[in-house]
């Protein structure tokens, strides 16, 4: 008698796959809100033509991602996902790599670039107040006036952000410290803590306060750009 090959196991992984994408599809058609309840998992195994047990394992990603809540007595409910939350559990520098540590350091350079409208919308006399409080410090510290500090920046920039009024993006930018200082470090090895500017000098934080304080976006932006120049330099001489 010929052989024959064997039957192997149903790819469970794939079918999975396909009920949490339909799930996905189910709540979108219903428009679904926060607080809506969802139906069993015996009812939507049935509805699906699927077991339970693939429902569940469906049911286990979407709730992991933050789609589904579930509380006993209570059921299954949807609700609106935290994706900076999410950005939280997996960004873990020296799990990354290196491709994509260089494209959530360039992701930062752009936000630090695109928010300067935003600054001057909201920027009040309190929050000028706290830069300046931030900008004499760097100068009681003897700050060099030729490389980055790293510490310096995280509390003048953070505050950038705190400006903006946009939560999501202060998040990301707290998400985004450990990339930022993972390239940092990265840059000090290749420089030995020296840079060259273009210019011949230094943009530092007093000098983008000032900005801030008296100029528009527009020379803010390119103040911004002109401080961030070693940074900017280190993933374009690179690519050449």
């Amino acid at each position: 008698m010929k052989n024959r090959e064997q039957l192997g196991p149903i790819d469970t992984l794939s079918l999975v796959d396909k009920v949490e994408m339909r799930l996905m599809q189910y709540f979108k058609e219903n428009n679904l809100k926060p607080g809506d309840p969802i139906a069993k998992e015996m009812d939507l195994a049935a509805s699906l033509g699927v077991s339970r047990t693939v429902v569940r394992e469906a049911l286990l990603r979407l709730r992991t991602l933050g789609f589904i809540d579930s509380k006993k007595h209570k059921g299954m409910t949807f609700q609106e996902p935290d994706i900076i939350n999410n950005f939280e559990r997996i960004l873990e520098p020296n799990l990354l790599g290196e491709k994509t540590l260089k494209s959530l350091f360039e992701l930062r350079l752009i936000l630090e670039m695109g928010m300067a409208d935003f600054l001057f919308e909201y920027v009040t006399s309190n929050d000028i107040a706290e830069l300046e409080q931030i900008v004499a410090e760097e100068a009681a510290a003897n700050y060099n006036r030729n490389m980055f500090s790293l510490d310096k920046e995280i509390a003048f920039h953070g505050k950038l952000y705190q400006i903006s009024r946009n939560r999501t993006l202060q998040r990301f930018q707290d998400l985004l410290l450990p990339v930022f200082e993972y390239h940092y470090q990265q840059q000090r090895m290749e420089t030995n803590g020296d840079y060259q500017y273009s210019s011949g000098k230094f943009v530092n934080h007093k000098m983008l306060l000032d900005h801030l304080k008296t100029g528009t976006p527009d020379t803010f932006r390119n103040a911004m750009r002109r401080h961030l120049e070693p940074h900017f330099d280190q993933i374009f001489l690179k690519k050449r």
